[in-house]
């Protein structure tokens, strides 16, 4: 097999929660007032620049297990403020010689949080894309977008390819849980849609699901006929999860595939490389080596770590 040929072969997706990838510029439509210089974070230009360049050595870091370099071909970025923040990402950082392009969200959150997705236009080209929105109870804060993307892949098949970041747990998993199951309810119904006219379409849900394994919200995509490819992944070094919550690491983040996908699957692994953890001084062992801890600058990451999935079609 020739090198083309393996290229064209692998196709490599990577969901991050690269943890409040801000601009230091205020948007008036938005709550954003800690990220900014005289904000509570102190969020100055030289830490948004470092903050971009971890991410970037992040993604080109997670690449595909062959012998051939092949950065991924889509990058679902959780918690990213604005375009901005995404063209200095895309063209401006260690990014810019792999040329993705990207599209992403414009949510009601009112902190400013969005969902992006970066592609290689090379290999996914891009054919449609649509934002979602989720309505809230009235009373609730309105929660971000679902982006949908729909793309041709170089072996041509066709990719559908939902992006989420679900309503947070705070006030606890029970409290909240309704707000995660109408996210999942609404990409249920957009799944049904797509099968009407392709059965047996080639599906992937991914994001930061704020929930674990088996929680309720996350059976509903069982129930969609998707199969949760990593569910059992983990990390080369020592992370058993994407997140660490009191010394225990569990995940947050998730790949949902059809079955047709479970069958092309190569390898789905955590990205722990060693300049994504730090010491856990309180519970011992790693964590990941995140940008804040409350108001801390701390100058790491992520407080989450990259899941990668390959295939090979």
């Amino acid at each position: 097999m020739n090198i083309s040929t393996l290229l064209l072969s692998i196709f490599t997706i990577v969901q991050f929660n690269c943890e409040n990838l801000f601009d230091c510029q205020h948007d008036s439509l938005k709550q954003d007032y800690e990220f900014m210089p005289a904000g509570a974070r102190h969020w100055t230009a030289s830490r948004y620049w470092k903050k971009l360049t971890d991410v970037g050595q992040t993604i080109l870091s997670c690449q595909s297990d062959s012998n051939v370099l092949h950065f991924p071909d889509l990058v679902v970025l959780c918690e990213v403020e604005n375009d901005t923040v995404m063209r200095d990402l895309t063209k401006r950082s260690v990014l810019r010689g792999a040329r993705y392009q990207y599209i992403m969200t414009d949510s009601p959150d009112r902190r400013g949080i969005d969902v992006a997705i970066l592609y290689s236009p090379s290999t996914f080209k891009l054919l449609h894309h649509t934002s979602i929105n989720v309505p809230m109870p009235e009373n609730i804060r309105p929660t971000r977008d679902v982006i949908y993307a729909c793309g041709m892949l170089a072996s041509d098949d066709t990719l559908h390819v939902f992006a989420l970041h679900a309503p947070s747990r705070s006030g606890g998993e029970r409290a909240t849980r309704e707000l995660r199951l109408r996210v999942a309810r609404r990409i249920g119904e957009s799944i049904d849609s797509i099968r009407q006219i392709s059965p047996n379409a080639h599906i992937v849900v991914t994001g930061d699901f704020n929930a674990y394994h088996n929680n309720p919200s996350m059976k509903l995509y069982g129930q969609k006929n998707l199969v949760n490819i990593s569910e059992k992944a983990k990390g080369m070094n020592m992370a058993e999860g994407t997140y660490k919550y009191q010394g225990i690491w569990k995940s947050l983040d998730h790949i949902f595939t059809t079955p047709s996908l479970v069958e092309k699957l190569t390898q789905v692994y955590i990205n722990d490389s060693y300049f994504l953890l730090e010491e856990d001084e309180k519970y011992g062992g790693k964590q990941p080596f995140r940008t804040f801890y409350g108001y801390t600058y701390k100058g790491g990451v992520s407080d989450h770590l990259p899941l990668v999935a390959t295939f090979k079609f």
